[in-house]
């Protein structure tokens, strides 16, 4: 394939005036343009379709141009790059030009834009830093609830019910870093968790688990709607429940169909510095109010809030019914339903999948653990400060601010806020609970879309090659590399090696029409056509989607269903895959019957058991007194049976029916298992252009080179484990270190009480000047990285000599 001369063929013209800062003469940069665009073309012209500098040329080159030409040929020429620059540098223009001798210091760079494409829709371009990925995982775990829901478990608990929120939200969050780092070493071209099950267990087993999936975002998504619509109807004069529902579901839709997954990060960092600086803003007005107003008993004042917690009488079963004591039956019963429900909607929901794709197995694994970590000052703070000051500012005014029913629907931190600040505290509750449901509805809605595109459509209902196995190539049906003989082996090249993709790129980014020239590709246009229909049926899915969050909220609302009964039920319902899940990515003799018949018999073992336990407990069956909250424990007693007895089952059915229906494998059973997972991949844009740096790939084909499965894993050896093994730490720490420490204490005293508010400020005032600072800096500092780069290659190179034999001869020619 022959490249025509054209002076905006490899230079993109509209940097001109940046190569002209290195030259005071601007005809003498366009000149020296033009000559390194010449040579490239005459290497190119040399190397053929694969591109590669021959031996012959390479001799005839000096040190400084066989750098910069092999820089411009590694160049990936991807659907997502648009902007592809030859930045040449001129440091010095010699008197003897004439003479056809000048000193050059060159190089290239690629300039990457990610383009709007299927991919980055829902991965981000792959690449997204530790700081960003702590963000989104912060701000996507940040549901209504969190701030709702936590604040109800203050007020019926006391100080432990903030804690056993917060802790066990935070526990399945940092052991889900060990399970991303997995995924990411074994199937680094899944965009979903759910393509590693297809690929793995089959057709029928991959539907059964989108089925959970499904589940787990439409649970997620009705607990978002229900208290962002309890929370704008109680503030908001005049507003109906339809109309709020409206309001936020056009909200998230139009957050969601502009930016995808890439927009959703940098957003996400915003939403979280604003939700941390009113969280603070709470806190100060709470505990530490500057002006220690005597108007209001409760205001400012650590003292005042624990002698009107003192004087208040907490739940019966609480010792000596305080709300100042960890010894709480309640709140241990919660914590533990808190943890299984909370394993179910992290493990099985794809939005948690989609940022652990969005970035490589190290910032990943960072990410989750930071991300965790800061999360955990968002609840304990939240609900320490509006669930207590509930407490205390009922027990000021001698009797509730709120009714059961209104505690139950999360309406405590509202309350509180608009009797601390009158309409500054609604507003800015309002503004809080918005942030949280724009960002975890929008990441719901794009994880529903991903897997309606990729695990639905683009598997069962329309796929691209449907005879196509999971040894062929997905672009020509031939075998590939391990399984392929080399008769008939495929011999497709990535997009980033093909000719004729860069001319289809360039030539509809000239066409100025909506309607783009056809793709005269043959090898990849095909596919890229078929590409551009999955994203028109994106939008469709993002519009359906978010018009759906309505009529779901209402149904939700007219069966009665409160917040804290969806939140208490949700792992009854999803629990059973878990253990399954985890099983399907750690253990390679776990069958494809054991995973299915693991999840959906756990299913109806935990809803039978929690239904059974609740009438006996109750002595009658209402469903809509099940899932109520009561003063008694039959709530949380009913919900902990039917929690546990589905997480349980659901791992011993897998476990049992694998012993019984498989032999143990071979190793090469074994490794042929996590071959087929890191078959997953992108033809146009392969998984192995993400790890070139790290593996120091030179020829990024579909197979042929990218990296073993022994390298990927020795890579990020220390990351996996050091993932383990901080997740499991802070676990143990979470679930018996600090409670029995607490337990020991029995009642705070007021000096406790002083320093339990202390360690909730520090913790709250550290979480928020790192999730502001650091993923700010983390960015300022790639973009300075990338110019010291940048400034650096530009030096003076040694003088070339237009040599008859020389490619710069040949060039002018």
């Amino acid at each position: 394939m022959h490249c025509k001369s054209s002076s905006s063929h490899l230079i993109d013209l509209d940097f001109a005036d940046d190569i002209c800062l290195l030259s005071d003469d601007r005809e003498q940069a366009q000149y020296l343009l033009s000559r390194v665009e010449l040579i490239v073309e005459k290497v190119l012209l040399y190397g053929g379709e694969s591109w590669s500098l021959t031996s012959s040329l390479e001799k005839s080159l000096d040190g400084c141009y066989t750098r910069m030409l092999r820089a411009a040929l590694n160049v990936s020429w991807k659907e997502h790059i648009t902007n592809i620059v030859l930045y040449s540098g001129l440091s010095e223009i010699t008197d003897n030009i004439a003479n056809r001798r000048m000193s050059l210091a060159g190089h290239c760079v690629r300039h990457k834009e990610l383009k709007a494409n299927l991919d980055t829709d829902f991965d981000a371009g792959g690449q997204v830093s530790m700081g960003l990925t702590a963000t989104t995982v912060v701000s996507q775990w940040t549901w209504a609830a969190t701030l709702l829901q936590s604040s109800a478990v203050a007020t019926t608990t006391g100080i432990s019910g903030p804690f056993w929120y917060a802790s066990g939200a935070t526990i399945p969050l940092l052991l889900f870093a060990t399970l991303s780092a997995q995924m990411k070493t074994r199937a680094p071209g899944a965009k979903t968790f759910l393509q590693v099950i297809m690929a793995r267990f089959g057709p029928r087993t991959h539907l059964v688990y989108c089925f959970f999936a499904l589940l787990t975002n439409v649970i997620v998504t009705a607990m978002l709607m229900l208290g962002g619509c309890a929370v704008l109807t109680a503030l908001v004069d005049g507003l109906s429940l339809e109309l709020a529902a409206m309001t936020l579901a056009a909200v998230i839709g139009a957050y969601t169909f502009i930016g995808g997954l890439g927009a959703t990060f940098y957003v996400s960092y915003f939403n979280t510095s604003v939700m941390f600086v009113i969280l603070l803003i709470f806190l100060v007005k709470v505990y530490h109010d500057p002006t220690d107003s005597p108007d209001n008993p409760l205001v400012g004042s650590v003292e005042r809030v624990y002698n009107l917690l003192s004087c208040s009488e907490g739940p019966a079963d609480n010792w000596q019914k305080s709300h100042l004591t960890f010894l709480s039956p309640p709140s241990i019963m919660f914590g533990i339903v808190n943890i299984v429900g909370n394993f179910g909607t992290v493990f099985v929901d794809q939005s948690y999948w989609q940022s652990s794709v969005a970035a490589k197995p190290r910032q990943g694994m960072w990410g989750f653990l930071v991300g965790g970590m800061v999360w955990f000052a968002i609840p304990f703070t939240f609900s320490t400060t509006m669930g207590l000051a509930y407490t205390a500012l009922s027990t000021s005014k001698g009797q509730p601010l709120l009714t059961d029913d209104h505690v139950n629907q999360g309406l405590v931190s509202p309350i509180v806020a608009k009797e601390l600040m009158g309409s500054t505290g609604g507003v800015l509750m309002v503004l809080l609970i918005l942030m949280a449901v724009t960002s975890t509805g929008s990441a719901e809605v794009i994880a529903i879309t991903s897997i309606i595109v990729y695990d639905l459509y683009q598997i069962h209902l329309k796929p691209y090659r449907s005879s196509a196995d999971i040894n062929s190539c997905l672009l020509c049906g031939k075998s590939r590399g391990r399984m392929a003989n080399k008769r008939d082996m495929c011999s497709c090249c990535s997009m980033g090696n093909c000719t004729s993709c860069v001319a289809d790129n360039r030539s509809r980014k000239e066409c100025k029409r909506a309607l783009k020239p056809t793709y005269k590709c043959k090898t990849h246009g095909p596919y890229r056509t078929y590409l551009e229909l999955l994203k028109v049926k994106r939008d469709w899915a993002i519009l359906w989607v978010s018009i759906a969050i309505i009529p779901l909220t209402l149904v939700f609302n007219i069966l009665q269903v409160t917040l804290s009964g969806v939140y208490s039920a949700m792992g009854v319902f999803i629990g059973s895959s878990v253990v399954p899940l985890v099983l399907g990515t750690f253990w390679t003799r776990l069958t494809s019957k054991a995973m299915a018949s693991g999840a959906l018999i756990g299913m109806v073992l935990g809803i039978t058991a929690w239904l059974v336990s609740a009438s006996l407990l109750y002595q009658k069956f209402d469903i809509s007194a099940f899932m109520t909250n009561s003063e008694d424990n039959n709530f949380e007693l009913s919900m902990l049976i039917g929690n546990c007895t589905s997480l349980l089952s659901g791992g011993l059915i897998a476990v049992g029916v694998t012993y019984l229906t498989k032999h143990p494998l071979s190793q090469q059973e074994r490794k042929e298992i996590w071959e087929k997972t890191r078959d997953i991949d992108n033809p146009l844009s392969p998984w192995t252009e993400l790890y070139v740096k790290e593996f120091n790939i030179t020829d990024m084909k579909l197979v042929y080179n990218r990296p073993s499965l022994e390298q990927m894993l020795q890579e990020f050896k220390l990351a996996r484990y050091t993932t383990l093994a901080i997740g499991l730490g802070i676990t143990v720490l979470m679930v018996l270190i600090w409670p029995v420490i607490m337990t020991a204490l029995f009642t705070l005293n007021k000096n406790q009480f002083q320093h339990w508010i202390n360690l909730t400020d520090t913790w709250a005032f550290t979480a928020a000047i790192f999730i502001i600072v650091v993923p700010l800096a983390t960015e300022v500092t790639d973009i300075v990285r990338q110019f010291k780069q940048l400034r650096a290659r530009v030096r003076v190179a040694p003088s070339i000599s237009e040599t008859p034999e020389s490619p710069v001869a040949e060039a002018r020619a």
